[in-house]
């Protein structure tokens, strides 16, 4: 087996920014096809090599229209799907009790419904590839609390005990289901924290390594997830963090 990608058809949700751009910079540069779906995918026209193989849909996974739409299109084009990488997500940091009803279902809708309904509706198209890989972006704040609020940790806990139950399901079709949990990584969505000088300290104290991650060191990760390397792995959250899940005092 070849540290390859070349031939493999990806589709990556949430790919413009951050950790899902790398994931899908990384991808390209190995040989795949990338489709990056998002709300807004003119951002990452000009960030990328290989951008002939390259491919977005414009759009919100929240929808249920938009997500069997964008099914129906990758069945149309590629017949098939060989790799699945969820990693569209969002949060909203604040003590619980100032969460509004809405603000937690908005929570749960982006990080989980959207990812377990579309996880639900490529299936056909996993099958078909053989040998197809389910990459579901976790977080360390699924296992532990890391002050990241409530709802954001309730949505990656059930987003690895989905990874753990779909991969017993789903290995007798030839799919394997694993989760990725990252500590701090340099991406948007944890700037305002990180940018915060008293945040920042306690972050990297509770880091072993002594610093925040870089969304390439969650990339890598994710395209050997994708590669037929990794065949014999399934069920498994596989954590970034620098350390941080195993230091105690």
């Amino acid at each position: 087996m070849s540290w390859t990608l070349q031939g493999k058809k990806i589709l990556v949700t949430g790919g413009t920014k951050g950790i899902g751009l790398a994931i899908a910079r990384e991808c390209l540069e190995l040989g795949a096809e990338v489709l990056v779906v998002a709300r807004n995918t003119k951002t990452i026209q000009g960030k990328v090599k290989n951008s002939a193989n390259l491919f977005t849909y414009e759009g919100d996974l929240n929808l249920a229209d938009f997500r069997s739409d964008l099914v129906k299109r990758i069945s149309e084009n590629w017949g098939k799907l060989d790799v699945l990488i969820n990693n569209v997500g969002t949060n909203l940091r604040k003590k619980f009790i100032a969460y509004s009803e809405s603000e937690i279902r908005d929570l749960f809708e982006t990080n989980l419904f959207s990812t377990v309904q579309l996880t639900h509706a490529c299936y056909s198209l996993l099958q078909k590839a053989g040998n197809a890989s389910v990459i579901n972006m976790a977080s360390v704040a699924g296992s532990t609390d890391v002050q990241s609020g409530p709802p954001y940790g309730m949505t990656k806990a059930a987003l690895i005990q989905f990874t753990k139950h779909l991969a017993a399901e789903w290995s007798a079709d030839g799919i394997r289901v694993n989760a990725i949990s990252p500590w701090y990584i340099e991406t948007p969505l944890t700037q305002p924290v990180l940018s915060n000088p008293e945040r920042l300290a306690k972050i990297i104290d509770r880091t072993p390594l002594q610093r925040v991650g870089k969304p390439e060191e969650v990339a890598s990760l994710a395209a050997y997830l994708a590669m037929d390397k990794s065949s014999y792995i399934t069920g498994q959250n596989i954590a970034v963090d620098g350390g941080f899940s195993v230091k105690g005092l």
